[in-house]
């Protein structure tokens, strides 16, 4: 079987090692299944034809900053990831991205991407659009569940040719697609409550929220059942694999 690869910008080593093991897991591969790359450090070379599918992780990284504050890497990554998206939005490659993932394929597809629509990290109450409960990657989800989150920019405005799958009170696109195959979501398919913890610890000085935060952050999202998005990563898998 060919296996799926995870884009990661991930620097934080914890993070990026916990983001990799989750998407494995909740995707129903071995970490070896999935292979990842971090972006930025080198010039990005994927052949799409030895995947079966790409994801794209979240991070640190905001594509409304102003690019003279942007670090070498985050510029590169920036430009390999929209270069890849060329490819896999003509080819209607299976994609799906979380959280960066929609800045990213948001402002591809032409959306408008600011900081109108923070929400603050941990549990969010998202709701499928009619869209969104008949599309194959939602299948076993109900139309409202609980997710984890938690960003300082959001889409803003939809690409107009792309489909809205989810929404949220705070912020009013949580998931869309393109074409057939390219998804992107603002929560987080691939965290639990244990993972959520670790995102907390390890950007917990990255202006998510105030360090003295943390510990109250972690009580409020125990006490929140979360476990509909990962479906989204288990239907993805299931859609997509390919020998």
């Amino acid at each position: 079987m060919k296996p799926f690869v995870l884009l990661s910008i991930r620097a934080e080593p914890l993070a990026a090692v916990d983001e990799h093991e989750a998407f494995a897991r909740f995707l129903g591969v071995e970490t070896h299944g999935l292979e990842r790359i971090e972006l930025g450090l080198t010039p990005l070379s994927l052949d799409l034809d030895a995947y079966s599918g790409v994801l794209l992780g979240g991070g640190s990284f905001t594509y409304s900053d102003d690019p003279a504050t942007k670090s070498e890497r985050q510029l590169r990554a920036e430009a390999d990831v929209f270069a890849l998206l060329d490819d896999v939005v003509a080819r209607d490659f299976p994609f799906l991205g979380a959280c960066y993932g929609i800045g990213t394929l948001g402002t591809h597809q032409g959306g408008v991407v600011d900081t109108t629509y923070p929400e603050t990290v941990g549990p969010l109450a998202v709701t499928l659009t009619s869209d969104g409960s008949r599309d194959p990657l939602m299948a076993g989800m109900p139309v409202d569940f609980a997710a984890y989150g938690g960003h300082k920019e959001a889409l803003a405005r939809l690409p107009t040719h792309a489909v809205a799958l989810a929404t949220s009170a705070a912020c009013p696109v949580q998931a869309f697609r393109v074409g057939e195959n390219v998804y992107a979501t603002q929560f987080h398919p691939e965290l639990d409550l244990a993972g959520l913890a670790t995102r907390i610890e390890a950007y917990a000085s990255f202006g998510y929220f105030e360090p003295s935060q943390a510990a109250a952050l972690r009580a409020a999202a125990a006490v929140v059942d979360v476990r509909h998005p990962a479906r989204m990563l288990a239907n993805f898998a299931a859609r997509y694999s390919r020998s």
